[in-house]
């Protein structure tokens, strides 16, 4: 099935411009005889369906980010209420509570788990995942991926790697605990702490299979936007959502390798006498072996990957967004080539600004200048997007379905993420805020939150073409305003808690009479976090009500232009049921002057609208326009 499938997308030819696959061709790939035919095992479990794979990530996600919300309303607790007694937590936590408090060493624990879940298992994987397999084929007209089996090894490599990472939160000593950028000495010497034993070679070997997933996935996601799309769709016709996938994906290629050279020289240190990151280390007064080398090695190997990993997270998003905020402000796209061209800006200037994580660890100032001067360039396109998504918000016919809310919080939250990280790109600021809460507000409202906000407004958007019914826009308007005010209520105050210098990762702050004054502020964030925790099962049983009793979707319910939406209710096993369309035309031509309906989607050709056609538009008589 696979050869079939990738001979059918070859045969719609090399970059943008090839014939479409024959019709009866395309009939015998789409046709539900080949689809039914397959064991349920294959159609269901291995699936290499983009649209089956799309829904394992979906669900896997999902599942991933349920437990890392339980682990941060776990560390919420102790750290809104450290004095209170967290005995009635035993049940669940086990030797984790003692005498009633929480174990130092399991805080620091959750802390690590859960930011690996949210930013490697929910944010990347679950994101990237889902919409990349949803959306490239759908978008670029392709039958499915340009390989079905890569990608369903995709897929299950990520599966492992969850299943390793769930594993070790339930062995004896603990599950890693180094903090998510697992910095050695403490990551680099099983004796350390107890997290630093079993836990940590599970997270190794987790990752090193996350890595792999990611990989694989984004060779084919690179692949098949570069050699599958139909007729008449040049690189200058795709939708944002596209290419800021395609980005992604090539982002991760160059990135995650260094990743796992990074954790590779970790295990050497750890289970074969090595030092590449060790060097005078004492362990209950006794020396080490280890000589000559440095931790500040593997921040630079971590932070290659983890600058760039902050924009694998969010471009998705700004892809996703941008296509949302076109359709429902009923209005093209503002700036379309600045979009991608700020999109490009981002991808290379990211490989040059990984040193702004480290302005404390004895760099050269000058060099800390050279990463500061880098750092302040990379938010000229990240402004660039912004001021595109409110010129294209600007006097449009604005529909506030939920998938448009949610795109409105994930601008605002990226603009108010973003300025706080202008003020930590200056060395002489980040030097005294470096790893307060100010770091933790920053990183969570414009990566995090805003990630998570186009993760959702993807979902809102789509779920009609995923499952073929509407989901709730009542209590998706709950689910928004419940979450937006939340996320406020959490990440804003931070930033004066950080101003302050109140200290992250510390278990507890009773010890200093400094932070005493800020219990009640704790308490707020603490509670605020609590409640948008609970607000996300709104979100969960519409989700899953509306995939059963759900409002039946029309084909095309929010009258958007771009190819998935001219595929059945339904979708077919290739998608299409007879020959992939042709296209003529960008896909954000909303609100044409002229023209008599509101949005004119990509596969109309010029001819068909003579009326609305602008200067310089070519009349096309049946044939996809010339570059």
């Amino acid at each position: 099935m696979a050869t079939e499938f990738t001979a059918s997308s070859q045969a719609q030819g090399g970059i943008g411009t090839a014939a479409a696959p024959a019709t009866t061709h395309a009939d015998h790939l789409a046709g539900p005889d080949h689809h039914e035919a397959q064991h349920w095992l294959f159609r269901y479990v291995f699936s290499q369906d983009h649209k089956m794979i799309v829904r394992q990530f979906l669900l896997t996600g999902m599942f991933w980010a349920l437990v890392g919300g339980v682990l941060s309303t776990l560390f919420r607790l102790q750290l809104g209420w450290p004095e209170a007694t967290l005995e009635w937590l035993k049940p669940l936590l086990g030797k984790w509570i003692e005498g009633g408090k929480l174990n130092p060493e399991f805080y620091l624990a959750l802390v690590t788990m859960h930011g690996t879940i949210m930013l490697f298992f929910v944010l990347t994987a679950g994101l990237s995942g889902t919409f990349a397999n949803l959306l490239i084929p759908l978008q670029i007209g392709a039958r499915d991926m340009a390989s079905g089996f890569m990608n369903m090894l995709s897929y299950w490599f990520f599966f492992l790697s969850g299943v390793v990472m769930f594993t070790s939160l339930f062995i004896e000593t603990g599950p890693a605990a180094s903090g998510w950028t697992v910095y050695p000495p403490l990551s680099a010497l099983p004796q350390a702490i107890d997290g630093s034993g079993l836990g940590m070679t599970l997270w190794l070997v987790s990752m090193v299979l996350f890595v792999v997933s990611t990989l694989l996935g984004g060779v084919n996601y690179v692949t098949t936007v570069l050699n599958l799309r139909t007729k008449g769709m040049s690189m200058t016709k795709l939708p944002l959502t596209v290419w800021a996938l395609f980005i992604t994906a090539i982002l991760g290629i160059l990135t995650f390798p260094v990743l796992f050279a990074g954790l590779l020289l970790l295990v050497f240190d750890r289970s074969f006498g090595t030092s590449f990151y060790l060097s005078d280390i004492y362990i209950a007064g006794q020396a080490l072996h280890n000589q000559g080398g440095s931790p500040v090695l593997f921040q630079h190997l971590f932070w290659f990957l983890g600058h760039p990993e902050v924009y694998i997270v969010i471009m998705p998003g700004m892809g996703i967004v941008s296509e949302i905020l076109a359709t429902n402000a009923r209005k093209p796209i503002f700036g379309y080539r600045a979009m991608i061209g700020s999109l490009f800006a981002i991808l290379i200037l990211s490989f040059a600004v990984w040193g702004h994580h480290m302005f404390v660890t004895g760099m050269n100032p000058f060099l800390g200048s050279v990463f500061m001067f880098l750092t302040l360039v990379i938010a000229v396109p990240s402004a660039v997007k912004s001021f595109n998504w409110i010129a294209t918000l600007w006097r449009g016919n604005i529909r506030f379905t939920t998938a448009m809310l949610f795109s409105i919080g994930f601008v605002s939250l990226f603009i108010a993420g973003g300025l706080t990280g202008i003020v930590l790109g200056n060395a002489a600021l980040d030097i005294q805020l470096h790893n307060t809460y100010f770091v933790i507000a920053h990183f969570h409202l414009v990566m995090g939150s805003a990630a998570f906000f186009g993760m959702f407004a993807g979902v809102y958007h789509w779920f009609p073409k995923l499952f073929g019914r509407m989901m709730d826009e009542k209590l998706g308007y709950v689910h928004f305003w419940l979450t937006f005010v939340g996320v406020y209520l959490i990440f804003m105050p931070m930033h004066y808690l950080g101003i302050a210098g109140f200290p992250r990762r510390y278990y507890s702050w009773t010890g200093f009479d400094a932070f005493s004054q800020f219990a009640d502020l704790n308490r707020l964030i603490s509670l605020a976090a609590i409640a948008v925790f609970f607000a996300q099962f709104v979100f969960l049983f519409n989700f899953f009500y509306s995939i059963w009793r759900g409002r039946r979707a029309t084909q095309n319910p929010w009258n958007s232009n771009t190819l998935e939406w001219t595929t059945p209710i339904d979708v077919p096993h290739g998608n299409w049921p007879g020959e992939v369309p042709t296209v003529y035309r960008w896909p954000y031509d909303y609100s044409k002057p002229g023209s008599d309906a509101d949005f004119i989607p990509q596969t109309v050709p010029y001819s068909a609208t003579p009326e609305s056609n602008l200067l310089g538009e070519e009349v096309q008589l049946g044939q996809a326009s010339g570059e």
